[in-house]
């Protein structure tokens, strides 16, 4: 399905990776739920992305039929059952993650601090700027160097 960069995102960060067969449920329910997601009666243009075995990407192209309060309401009520089927978190959003290499790691917000100040982090390390709202943005400015991110004006 091919998706406008206009379209808005929204991006849920586990506390923990996918197992493989976590993986295919959750490919499962989100695939059911971006098919027969709507808004108002009207059929969403929706998508969404796994990354990492951590990162749930919903995608919604909003030229067919715009996201309402109540179809996000429903997006919401999803995320939060997913948490309780698989007993994870998927909304704090005070979780860092970084790229250490070919890892993904996370860290509450004073441990991220203690390893910028050890300088196990740099201005380099590569950071996820889970606040992007478009495709285009997540496509160029999800993953990015902490000092090209909202990360840099809080911590460096």
């Amino acid at each position: 399905m091919e998706l406008s960069l206009d379209s808005k995102v929204w991006i849920y960060q586990s506390d923990r990776l996918f197992t493989t067969a976590e993986l295919d449920r959750l490919e499962l329910l989100l695939n059911d739920f971006t098919k027969s997601w709507t808004a108002h009666n009207q059929q969403l243009k929706a998508s969404y992305e796994i990354k990492y075995q951590r990162f749930v990407i919903l995608i919604v192209d909003e030229t067919a039929a715009t996201a309402s309060g109540c179809s996000i309401d429903k997006s919401v009520h999803l995320m939060k059952s997913i948490e309780q089927e698989f007993s994870v978190n998927l909304f704090d959003r005070f979780q860092i993650a970084w790229k250490d290499g070919n890892d993904i790691k996370i860290a509450g917000r004073s441990d991220f601090e203690q390893l910028i100040q050890n300088q196990s982090i740099n201005s380099d390390t590569i950071v996820f700027n889970n606040l992007v709202k478009s495709l285009s943005d997540f496509r160029t400015s999800w993953e990015v160097p902490i000092k090209e991110s909202w990360h840099a004006k809080v911590f460096l």
